[in-house]
């Protein structure tokens, strides 16, 4: 059975690509690319001769594996078994990029399915950011309708960890406008033209954006922090809300059920004793 590479290809500085990648590219016996053209001047710059490239795009996958089936179940041109590489236009294919629905289908078809490892713009970006790095979760490129885009950032954002996604120069704003209102205060880091010669990482606070000053132009990498904690309470406040909800009425335990509703960073044996320090009821049922 015949080989599928995944290989990593350069995010934008040609030396990053592996002697690995440059060999399994060299000699593989198709290259599919979603842009053949691009792929084939990368290869070109980089001295590696591809000897054969074939389109895969979201258009066309559906209709491509069953060619690339039949290429991986025939001899090498070298003899031997086929070898079939998938690219991305940069970094390291199916993250945001066609491939998946073949890589299945080859697995199911028995071939073997093997990465060749290497640049990846959302791992670059959150290795250089600053930002917690795990755990994480990769939208890709957020929908394009707002109402799509807020239900995943929603989702997402409940999960209490990094998000990282991919933006156009032209939209960037707006998403970063939308992730505020749905977030609320987060950090987050604009990486842009990851490993280029114009490489930035901008960063901020979603509660700050009105000052937020960049050059709107090239590849963007979006990191978002996670959600920041609530504050603890202090004594005062804590002291504050219980004489509000024992005047409100209620057993002690409705009292100090709603108490914790309000306050942070208190634990129900330490509200219970704030409330008789207080001179509220005991723990009577």
């Amino acid at each position: 059975m015949g080989t599928l590479w995944t290989v990593a290809v350069p995010l934008g500085n040609d030396r990053d690509l592996s002697p690995r990648a440059a060999a399994v590219l060299g000699r593989a016996d198709l290259i599919l690319a979603e842009d053949t053209r691009r792929a084939g001047l990368l290869l070109s710059r980089l001295g590696v001769r591809g000897q054969g490239f074939l389109s895969l795009h979201d258009h066309n996958e559906e209709a491509r594996i069953e060619r690339v089936l039949a290429a991986l179940a025939g001899p090498s041109k070298e003899g031997g078994e086929a070898e079939v590489a998938l690219v991305s236009d940069a970094g390291t294919p199916l993250l945001s990029d066609p491939g998946f629905r073949l890589v299945r289908a080859c697995r199911a078809a028995g071939h073997r399915v093997s990465p060749v490892p290497g640049p990846s713009a959302p791992v670059a970006a959150l290795s250089a950011c600053g930002l917690p790095p795990q755990p994480f979760a990769f939208l890709g490129f957020l929908p394009r309708k707002a109402g799509e885009a807020r239900c995943v950032l929603e989702h997402f954002g409940r999960a209490g960890c990094t998000l990282v996604l991919f933006e156009r120069k032209d939209r960037v704003r707006k998403t970063l406008a939308l992730a505020a209102e749905v977030l609320g205060p987060r950090e987050f880091c604009l990486a842009r033209e990851l490993t280029k010669d114009h490489e930035e990482f901008i960063v901020g606070r979603l509660d700050a954006l009105d000052s937020l000053t960049f050059t709107e132009l090239g590849e963007f990498t979006v990191v978002l922090g996670p959600g920041e904690a609530p504050a603890v309470a202090s004594e005062e406040e804590l002291d504050a809300a219980l004489r509000a909800e024992a005047a409100a009425g209620g057993r002690p335990r409705e009292v100090v059920r709603r108490v914790l509703a309000r306050v942070t960073g208190w634990s129900s044996k330490a509200v219970y004793a704030r409330l008789e320090a207080l001179g509220g009821p005991g723990r009577g049922r």
